[in-house]
């Protein structure tokens, strides 16, 4: 889990002064609007998908203005998003696994495919690394002024947190996919606002490269990633204290 977490902090450090923010904002409205669509209307109060998708709008700053907009779209818009996965490995056997949000599969399709072959990647058949990577729900908030970490981390565990990492005064704490609604609603109940709450695919092991050798890796994860249909990317590369340096 240490590469995937150590990859999770890099972003978030270089996504903040990035240029990348109006696509981070673009996933996310996408990610609303398909909330109200399929979650059951645009009320958060009866729409746990949509009021955790605003949550993470707001976990990145997204203006309320956009949020609306999003919401307006999914109870107007006739777009029919599907929700598409791909798997498949980049160089070096790195396992990389896609997914989207996609009103045209043919064009998902054919991206997705033409960056693996481009960074000399393989696709593979669905469910072909299903036993590489967990489903996990994924929290993470900053510790304010006079919490007690102690005690938190006792009401976090009874409520399914499985792994809790502090990082500075950045926390992320990990649970089972079942048990992602409790620790959802333990959170709203202690009223911390977490920054970002969502299930993400976590590699059971992680593979060490070489720098130059994860270099070509992940540019095909940043090519897959700068794709508006693309919504997560998710791999078992080792994100070494070399790595993470070099891309400082």
């Amino acid at each position: 889990m240490s590469g995937h977490s150590k990859w999770s902090t890099i972003k978030r450090k270089k996504g903040a002064a990035d240029a990348k923010r109006s696509k981070i904002f673009s996933k996310l409205s996408k990610e609303i609007t398909i909330a109200v669509k399929q979650g059951g209307g645009s009320d958060p109060d009866y729409n746990p998908r949509l009021r955790l998708a605003i949550q993470n709008a707001k976990g990145v700053n997204m203006p309320k203005d956009n949020i609306e907009r999003a919401v307006k779209k999914g109870d107007q818009d006739g777009a029919n998003f599907n929700e598409v996965t791909f798997e498949g490995y980049a160089a070096h056997g790195i396992a990389v696994f896609v997914e989207c949000l996609s009103d045209n599969n043919n064009r998902t399709v054919s991206n997705v495919r033409a960056a693996f072959n481009k960074y000399n990647g393989t696709l593979g058949t669905n469910g072909s690394l299903s036993f590489l990577f967990d489903r996990k729900g994924v929290f993470e908030f900053t510790l304010s002024e006079g919490m007690d970490m102690e005690e938190l981390e006792l009401e976090l565990i009874d409520a399914g947190a499985e792994e809790i990492e502090i990082e500075d005064e950045n926390i992320t704490v990990y649970t089972a996919l079942e048990d992602f609604g409790n620790l959802n609603k333990k959170f709203e109940e202690l009223k911390i606002e977490v920054s970002s709450a969502e299930l993400q695919r976590i590699p059971n092991d992680t593979k060490e490269l070489s720098v130059n050798e994860a270099k070509s890796v992940l540019k095909l994860i940043e090519v897959l990633e700068d794709d508006d249909d693309v919504q997560n990317v998710f791999h078992n590369l080792e994100m070494t204290d070399e790595l993470a340096a070099e891309m400082e």
